[in-house]
């Protein structure tokens, strides 16, 4: 007699992926006790999971596609800066929703010590938000009623360290051997001195070293970020298994996406780098199977800040997917060198290489974050043209510090390194455009970044402010415990007397039109064929889009200066901004105009 088929969900989908998922669980830690611990967790945090998020996952597995609508607009913020609490948040969902945004990062927000907190990144408590920002009911009702709203939430989950105020870091500084080896613990210096051979520092200067001593333990500890963030051992069967469980806790509480930070750190192997390991792969893929078990309906964002060659495999393949999503760094960093440079040619190169990858791979495109923009460039192309590596990047930090003739930028350097010629770049959007000078130009350079961002397939994000050309906020000087870190340049609070003006306003109308067409116009559908065009002009950009019978030509001219665009396309368009027919064979472009014009088949 056959076994009765069984109807409850969790126990079908975890029969689906059980073979996988005992394969490469005890080929990593050959433990089956282990196993069976994380498979009883998985059942557990299910029962835990309420009807309402049960619901939403059966929704998003009829329709898994459900994140890469051409709607999706997505918006970055910090809790204690645009609404001061997670309550003040939920109150202001009308202004979020009227800004067009359906996908609302959350920045971290978990209990960290406030004087030793890396902006969130060091962790103390996984399961607290951060009191001043209120409790983990408030975040649920937010997610709750965001849910309502068709807005998907994302909370950054930082698995590569704790804060050294963790439960189990103070348990290992008492001696607790058990929690001593979920870290990376050392007698003495003999084998931390051997990681360092190999190992690049993250900060240089402003945290030299990738280990620590600790005192209270009289041990070394590793410490790759900052000496109070603690690199966990994922080695230990334990670690994986407790820090998924704290994943799928936050997924109970309505998370929709998970942002994987720092996730190509996660894996530790003397003798190596400690970037990118294999097994970093097969542990996505096993907190993915855990999602799809627990809660299919959750994303998972990988923090992959490297170039193309190392970021794509983090999606996985099509049989064993990791990421749904990935950070588009290089496209943002390249498309800030274009500004500088007025040379689109490598910004050229790079849609290139993006529009070559499959069409299912999601990209999270931006123009800046929270973080600092990093310089990471393809030289080797550039070096055709005369230009070296360290004297380019001095020249763009210069560029963007409104050191160079002709720059209006006003942005400040983060971390810099004169040994390496490695500085970093911070500011808003608007004042790297310039707009802190009042310049018509700078304002027209905001607006067609935007438009630029919005033609790239994928989620576009703005950072909170942008949408209004909020300049950077120069407080934070004064403030003893973030003048050291210049990010907090472009952390100001949210300036909500302009969100009033709003209408008024002279970045927000425009990027809500731009916005609007790109969510009604079939050539920006996910799945279009893309392309680029020659230009015959260094200056000038050009995007080819097509979908179910529109083509879509952006132009974008990167130059101060009045420019030319030879597309040789003969066919009549309509300029989506003005409704005007032309011809796109030659066009006459202002300084950092950009035209969307559309050729309708149908």
């Amino acid at each position: 007699m056959s076994a009765k088929k069984t109807t409850d969900p969790f126990e079908q989908r975890l029969k689906a992926h059980e073979a996988e998922l005992h394969q490469i669980y005890t080929e990593l830690y050959h433990d089956e006790n282990a196993y069976n611990y994380f498979c009883e967790m998985l059942k557990r945090m299910y029962s835990e999971r309420r009807s309402c998020l049960k619901d939403i996952d059966k929704a998003r597995e009829a329709d898994p596609g459900w994140y890469k609508r051409q709607d999706r607009l997505g918006m970055q913020i910090y809790t204690q800066c645009f609404g001061g609490t997670l309550k003040g948040v939920q109150e202001h969902l009308d202004y979020i929703q009227e800004s067009g945004v359906n996908y609302l990062h959350l920045m971290p927000l978990l209990e960290s010590p406030k004087e030793k907190s890396d902006g969130g990144y060091a962790v103390s408590d996984f399961r607290k938000v951060n009191p001043e920002l209120g409790t983990m009911e408030d975040l649920a009702a937010l997610t709750d009623e965001c849910h309502e709203r068709d807005v998907a939430v994302c909370i950054d989950f930082v698995m590569n360290h704790t804060s050294d105020e963790h439960e189990w870091a103070r348990k290992a500084k008492a001696g607790e051997v058990e929690y001593q080896q979920r870290y990376f613990f050392y007698d003495n210096w003999d084998i931390p001195t051997l990681y360092e051979e190999t190992v690049p520092q993250v900060f240089p200067t402003t945290a030299p070293g990738n280990f620590t001593w600790c005192a209270e333990a009289n041990k070394v500890v590793m410490t790759f970020f900052y000496p109070f963030q603690w690199d966990l051992n994922y080695c230990n069967p334990t670690v994986l298994n407790d820090m998924t469980e704290n994943m799928l806790y936050l997924c109970n509480q309505g998370i929709d996406v998970i942002r994987l930070d720092a996730v190509p750190y996660i894996w530790k192997a003397l003798h190596t780098d400690c970037r990118n390991q294999p097994q970093v792969h097969t542990l996505v893929r096993l907190l993915n199977l855990a999602a799809q078990v627990v809660c299919p309906g959750v994303l998972l964002l990988g923090e992959v800040v490297m170039e193309p060659d190392k970021v794509v495999p983090y999606f996985g393949t099509t049989d064993s997917p990791e990421c749904h999503m990935l950070y588009n760094v290089t496209t943002m960093c390249t498309t800030w060198h274009t500004v500088a440079t007025q040379d689109a040619r490598l910004i050229r190169r790079q849609m290139d290489t993006v529009f070559a990858l499959p069409s299912q791979y999601t990209f999270l495109n931006y123009l800046r974050c929270h973080d600092d923009i990093g310089w990471g460039l393809d030289y080797q192309f550039l070096k055709q043209f005369g230009i070296s590596e360290v004297p380019h990047k001095k020249f763009l930090s210069d560029y963007f510090c409104g050191h160079v003739f002709g720059s209006e930028s006003r942005g400040e350097l983060y971390n810099d390194d004169p040994r390496l010629g490695d500085a970093r770049q911070c500011g808003t959007t608007a004042s790297l455009c310039g707009m802190e000078t009042g310049s018509e130009a700078s304002r027209q350079l905001d607006i067609m970044l935007h438009a630029f961002l919005l033609t790239q397939s994928g989620l576009p994000i703005i950072y909170s402010g942008d949408e209004l050309g909020q300049l950077n906020d120069y407080s934070y000087h004064n403030d003893p415990i973030k003048c050291e870190d210049s990010r907090y340049l472009h952390r100001g609070n949210f300036d909500w007397n302009a969100a009033e003006k709003r209408d008024e306003n002279s970045i927000y109308p425009a990027l809500r039109k731009l916005e609007k067409l790109r969510a009604s116009e079939p050539a920006f559908h996910a799945d279009a064929d893309t392309w680029t065009l020659d230009t015959f002009n260094d200056s000038i950009l050009a995007i080819g889009r097509y979908y179910n019978g529109e083509k879509l030509l952006a132009v974008f001219n990167f130059s101060r200066d009045w420019q030319t665009a030879h597309l040789n396309q003969y066919e009549t368009y309509e300029d989506l901004l003005t409704g005007e027919e032309m011809s796109a064979n030659s066009l006459h472009m202002w300084p950092y105009e950009f035209r969307w014009l559309v050729k309708r088949y149908n």
